[in-house]
Protein backbone atom coordinates (compact mmCIF):
# COMPACT_ATOMS: atom_id res chain seq x y z
CA UNK A 1 0.00 0.00 0.00
CA UNK A 2 0.75 3.78 -0.41
CA UNK A 3 2.71 4.79 2.80
CA UNK A 4 3.79 8.70 3.16
CA UNK A 5 7.66 9.06 3.98
CA UNK A 6 7.84 8.62 7.52
CA UNK A 7 4.78 5.95 8.43
CA UNK A 8 5.41 2.21 8.42
CA UNK A 9 3.44 0.48 5.86
CA UNK A 10 1.06 -2.69 6.39
CA UNK A 11 1.43 -6.19 6.63
CA UNK A 12 1.21 -8.16 3.18
CA UNK A 13 -1.88 -9.99 3.37
CA UNK A 14 -4.54 -12.04 0.46
CA UNK A 15 -7.00 -9.60 0.09
CA UNK A 16 -7.71 -8.31 -3.89
CA UNK A 17 -5.42 -5.16 -4.69
CA UNK A 18 -6.21 -1.97 -4.63
CA UNK A 19 -5.16 0.44 -7.65
CA UNK A 20 -4.77 3.28 -9.46
CA UNK A 21 -4.39 4.16 -13.16
CA UNK A 22 -3.40 6.99 -14.74
CA UNK A 23 -3.59 8.09 -18.15
CA UNK A 24 -4.36 11.69 -19.89
CA UNK A 25 -5.89 9.92 -23.08
CA UNK A 26 -9.05 9.11 -21.99
CA UNK A 27 -9.95 6.22 -23.93
CA UNK A 28 -6.79 4.12 -22.82
CA UNK A 29 -7.32 5.00 -19.42
CA UNK A 30 -11.31 3.20 -19.77
CA UNK A 31 -9.84 -0.10 -21.23
CA UNK A 32 -6.71 -0.26 -19.17
CA UNK A 33 -9.94 0.14 -16.27
CA UNK A 34 -11.91 -2.22 -17.51
CA UNK A 35 -9.13 -5.18 -18.27
CA UNK A 36 -8.46 -4.91 -14.79
CA UNK A 37 -11.44 -4.79 -13.12
CA UNK A 38 -12.32 -8.16 -15.18
CA UNK A 39 -8.92 -9.39 -13.09
CA UNK A 40 -10.06 -11.43 -10.05
CA UNK A 41 -6.84 -10.17 -8.36
CA UNK A 42 -7.82 -6.92 -8.76
CA UNK A 43 -10.08 -5.09 -6.05
CA UNK A 44 -10.81 -1.48 -5.95
CA UNK A 45 -9.64 0.19 -9.12
CA UNK A 46 -9.10 3.93 -9.51
CA UNK A 47 -8.81 6.25 -12.32
CA UNK A 48 -7.69 9.37 -13.52
CA UNK A 49 -6.16 11.39 -16.75
CA UNK A 50 -4.65 14.11 -14.44
CA UNK A 51 -0.78 13.78 -13.12
CA UNK A 52 -1.96 16.33 -10.58
CA UNK A 53 -5.18 14.72 -9.78
CA UNK A 54 -3.24 11.47 -8.75
CA UNK A 55 -0.96 12.73 -6.22
CA UNK A 56 -3.88 14.04 -4.35
CA UNK A 57 -5.56 10.82 -4.46
CA UNK A 58 -2.53 9.05 -3.41
CA UNK A 59 -2.49 11.10 -0.41
CA UNK A 60 -6.06 10.05 0.46
CA UNK A 61 -5.94 6.24 -1.16
CA UNK A 62 -3.84 3.08 -0.25
CA UNK A 63 -3.05 1.49 -3.04
CA UNK A 64 -1.08 -1.28 -4.03
CA UNK A 65 0.02 -0.18 -7.38
CA UNK A 66 0.07 2.16 -9.54
CA UNK A 67 -0.40 1.99 -13.76
CA UNK A 68 0.71 5.09 -15.58
CA UNK A 69 1.19 6.28 -19.26
CA UNK A 70 4.77 7.63 -19.92
CA UNK A 71 4.21 10.74 -21.78
CA UNK A 72 1.11 13.22 -20.12
CA UNK A 73 1.33 16.53 -19.79
CA UNK A 74 2.93 18.86 -17.28
CA UNK A 75 4.04 15.68 -14.99
CA UNK A 76 4.97 13.02 -16.77
CA UNK A 77 4.96 9.09 -15.48
CA UNK A 78 8.80 9.45 -14.97
CA UNK A 79 8.37 12.27 -12.55
CA UNK A 80 5.07 11.04 -10.98
CA UNK A 81 7.43 7.72 -10.63
CA UNK A 82 10.04 9.30 -9.26
CA UNK A 83 7.47 11.14 -6.37
CA UNK A 84 6.24 7.75 -5.46
CA UNK A 85 10.09 6.41 -5.20
CA UNK A 86 10.25 8.66 -1.89
CA UNK A 87 7.24 7.08 -0.32
CA UNK A 88 8.21 4.91 2.88
CA UNK A 89 6.62 2.26 1.46
CA UNK A 90 5.74 3.28 -2.49
CA UNK A 91 3.57 1.30 -4.56
CA UNK A 92 4.44 -1.17 -7.17
CA UNK A 93 4.66 1.06 -10.85
CA UNK A 94 3.57 -0.42 -14.09
CA UNK A 95 4.23 1.63 -17.05
CA UNK A 96 1.82 1.32 -20.10
CA UNK A 97 3.07 3.11 -22.81
CA UNK A 98 3.20 3.35 -26.42
CA UNK A 99 6.62 4.22 -26.50
CA UNK A 100 9.58 1.82 -25.33
CA UNK A 101 12.35 4.35 -25.83
CA UNK A 102 12.20 5.08 -22.05
CA UNK A 103 12.53 1.17 -20.55
CA UNK A 104 15.75 2.09 -19.00
CA UNK A 105 14.43 5.46 -17.19
CA UNK A 106 11.80 2.76 -15.80
CA UNK A 107 13.99 0.36 -14.69
CA UNK A 108 15.74 2.75 -12.50
CA UNK A 109 12.64 3.54 -10.78
CA UNK A 110 12.45 0.06 -10.13
CA UNK A 111 9.48 -0.33 -11.82
CA UNK A 112 7.66 -4.12 -11.11
CA UNK A 113 6.63 -4.13 -15.05
CA UNK A 114 7.09 -2.05 -18.73
CA UNK A 115 4.27 -2.87 -20.93
CA UNK A 116 3.75 -2.14 -24.26
CA UNK A 117 0.16 -0.24 -26.17
CA UNK A 118 -1.99 -1.76 -27.33
CA UNK A 119 -2.13 -3.71 -24.10
CA UNK A 120 -3.25 -6.98 -24.45
CA UNK A 121 -5.13 -8.63 -21.60
CA UNK A 122 -2.99 -11.62 -21.24
CA UNK A 123 0.20 -9.57 -20.78
CA UNK A 124 -1.74 -7.24 -18.40
CA UNK A 125 -2.52 -10.06 -16.40
CA UNK A 126 1.10 -10.45 -16.48
CA UNK A 127 1.53 -7.44 -14.93
CA UNK A 128 -0.63 -8.07 -12.37
CA UNK A 129 1.28 -11.39 -11.29
CA UNK A 130 3.80 -9.59 -10.75
CA UNK A 131 2.46 -6.76 -8.82
CA UNK A 132 0.85 -9.13 -6.58
CA UNK A 133 4.85 -11.00 -6.38
CA UNK A 134 6.33 -7.41 -4.90
CA UNK A 135 3.64 -6.68 -3.03
CA UNK A 136 3.40 -9.71 -1.11
CA UNK A 137 6.80 -9.51 -0.52
CA UNK A 138 8.82 -8.46 2.47
CA UNK A 139 8.44 -4.83 3.20
CA UNK A 140 12.22 -4.49 2.39
CA UNK A 141 13.69 -6.11 -0.42
CA UNK A 142 16.28 -8.95 -0.73
CA UNK A 143 19.11 -6.93 -2.88
CA UNK A 144 17.46 -3.64 -3.16
CA UNK A 145 21.05 -2.90 -4.73
CA UNK A 146 20.98 -5.11 -7.47
CA UNK A 147 21.73 -4.23 -10.73
CA UNK A 148 19.15 -5.31 -13.63
CA UNK A 149 18.96 -4.58 -17.55
CA UNK A 150 16.19 -4.04 -19.31
CA UNK A 151 15.43 -6.51 -22.66
CA UNK A 152 12.50 -6.68 -25.03
CA UNK A 153 11.75 -9.80 -26.73
CA UNK A 154 8.12 -9.78 -28.65
CA UNK A 155 7.36 -6.54 -27.95
CA UNK A 156 7.89 -7.28 -24.23
CA UNK A 157 10.08 -5.37 -21.95
CA UNK A 158 11.56 -7.45 -19.02
CA UNK A 159 14.08 -6.25 -16.28
CA UNK A 160 16.78 -9.34 -15.78
CA UNK A 161 19.07 -9.37 -12.85
CA UNK A 162 22.38 -9.04 -13.83
CA UNK A 163 24.01 -11.88 -11.77
CA UNK A 164 21.49 -14.48 -13.67
CA UNK A 165 23.77 -13.18 -16.84
CA UNK A 166 26.22 -16.23 -17.73
CA UNK A 167 27.74 -14.46 -20.24
CA UNK A 168 27.91 -11.94 -23.16
CA UNK A 169 28.96 -11.85 -26.93
CA UNK A 170 30.00 -8.81 -29.14
CA UNK A 171 27.60 -8.36 -32.08
CA UNK A 172 29.29 -5.37 -33.82
CA UNK A 173 27.53 -2.37 -30.98
CA UNK A 174 25.32 -4.56 -29.57
CA UNK A 175 25.82 -7.51 -27.51
CA UNK A 176 24.14 -10.77 -26.83
CA UNK A 177 23.16 -11.72 -23.15
CA UNK A 178 22.50 -15.36 -22.35
CA UNK A 179 20.65 -15.99 -18.97
CA UNK A 180 18.42 -19.20 -18.02
CA UNK A 181 18.66 -20.75 -21.86
CA UNK A 182 17.90 -17.90 -23.31
CA UNK A 183 19.83 -14.78 -25.00
CA UNK A 184 18.47 -10.96 -25.88
CA UNK A 185 20.65 -8.17 -27.64
CA UNK A 186 21.12 -4.87 -26.24
CA UNK A 187 22.06 -1.89 -27.73
CA UNK A 188 25.51 -1.57 -25.23
CA UNK A 189 28.84 -2.03 -26.64
CA UNK A 190 30.87 -5.14 -24.90
CA UNK A 191 33.22 -2.53 -23.80
CA UNK A 192 30.71 -0.63 -22.10
CA UNK A 193 29.66 -3.86 -20.50
CA UNK A 194 32.64 -4.40 -19.06
CA UNK A 195 33.71 -1.51 -17.65
CA UNK A 196 29.88 -1.70 -16.16
CA UNK A 197 30.09 -5.20 -14.43
CA UNK A 198 33.79 -6.12 -13.72
CA UNK A 199 32.83 -4.72 -10.17
CA UNK A 200 30.04 -7.62 -9.82
CA UNK A 201 32.24 -10.37 -11.17
CA UNK A 202 32.19 -9.91 -14.97
CA UNK A 203 35.64 -10.58 -16.66
CA UNK A 204 36.84 -10.43 -20.94
CA UNK A 205 38.31 -13.77 -21.83
CA UNK A 206 38.16 -12.87 -25.33
CA UNK A 207 37.99 -9.67 -27.37
CA UNK A 208 34.08 -10.65 -28.42
CA UNK A 209 33.62 -12.24 -25.34
CA UNK A 210 32.58 -11.68 -21.36
CA UNK A 211 32.08 -14.54 -18.23
CA UNK A 212 30.52 -14.08 -15.38
CA UNK A 213 33.12 -15.76 -13.34
CA UNK A 214 30.17 -17.13 -10.63
CA UNK A 215 29.06 -19.95 -13.74
CA UNK A 216 32.54 -21.08 -14.58
CA UNK A 217 31.99 -24.48 -13.69
CA UNK A 218 35.93 -25.77 -15.25
CA UNK A 219 38.86 -24.28 -16.66
CA UNK A 220 40.97 -26.35 -18.82
CA UNK A 221 44.36 -25.30 -20.74
CA UNK A 222 45.75 -28.29 -23.15
CA UNK A 223 48.86 -27.92 -25.68
CA UNK A 224 48.59 -23.75 -25.55
CA UNK A 225 44.75 -23.54 -25.78
CA UNK A 226 41.97 -22.57 -23.00
CA UNK A 227 38.93 -22.61 -22.44
CA UNK A 228 36.22 -22.35 -19.96
CA UNK A 229 32.64 -24.36 -18.92
CA UNK A 230 29.79 -22.06 -18.57
CA UNK A 231 26.33 -23.96 -18.19
CA UNK A 232 28.29 -26.73 -19.97
CA UNK A 233 29.14 -24.59 -23.11
CA UNK A 234 32.79 -24.62 -23.88
CA UNK A 235 33.72 -20.93 -24.74
CA UNK A 236 37.43 -20.24 -25.53
CA UNK A 237 40.07 -17.77 -23.91
CA UNK A 238 42.30 -15.99 -25.80
CA UNK A 239 45.73 -16.21 -25.27
CA UNK A 240 46.34 -12.42 -23.92
CA UNK A 241 43.73 -13.26 -20.87
CA UNK A 242 44.93 -17.00 -19.98
CA UNK A 243 47.02 -16.22 -17.17
CA UNK A 244 44.63 -13.13 -15.51
CA UNK A 245 41.33 -15.29 -15.74
CA UNK A 246 43.44 -18.51 -14.01
CA UNK A 247 44.48 -16.21 -11.58
CA UNK A 248 41.50 -14.77 -10.86
CA UNK A 249 39.87 -18.09 -10.34
CA UNK A 250 42.26 -19.51 -8.62
CA UNK A 251 42.56 -16.87 -6.20
CA UNK A 252 38.53 -17.43 -5.51
CA UNK A 253 39.04 -21.01 -5.37
CA UNK A 254 37.36 -22.12 -8.19
CA UNK A 255 36.89 -23.89 -10.50
CA UNK A 256 37.76 -26.98 -11.36
CA UNK A 257 40.90 -27.14 -13.39
CA UNK A 258 42.27 -29.55 -15.80
CA UNK A 259 46.44 -30.61 -15.89
CA UNK A 260 48.12 -27.49 -17.18
CA UNK A 261 50.65 -29.51 -19.82
CA UNK A 262 52.64 -26.27 -20.30
CA UNK A 263 51.81 -22.01 -19.56
CA UNK A 264 50.24 -20.86 -22.33
CA UNK A 265 50.66 -17.54 -22.14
Amino acid sequence: MTTPAGTPGPPADDRPLAVLVIDDERPALDELTWLLRRDPRVGEVHATDSPTDALRLLRQLEVDAVFLDVQMPGLSGIDLAQVLAQFRSPPATVFVTAHDEHAVEAFDLHAVDYVLKPVREQRLAEAVRRVVAAVRAEPVAADPGEEQVAVERGGVTRFVAVSRIRHVEAEGDYARLHVDGESHLVRTPLSQLEQDWSAVGFVRIHRSRLVNTAYVEELHVDAGRCWVVVDGADLQVSRRHTRELRDLLVRRGRPRSSPTPGDPS
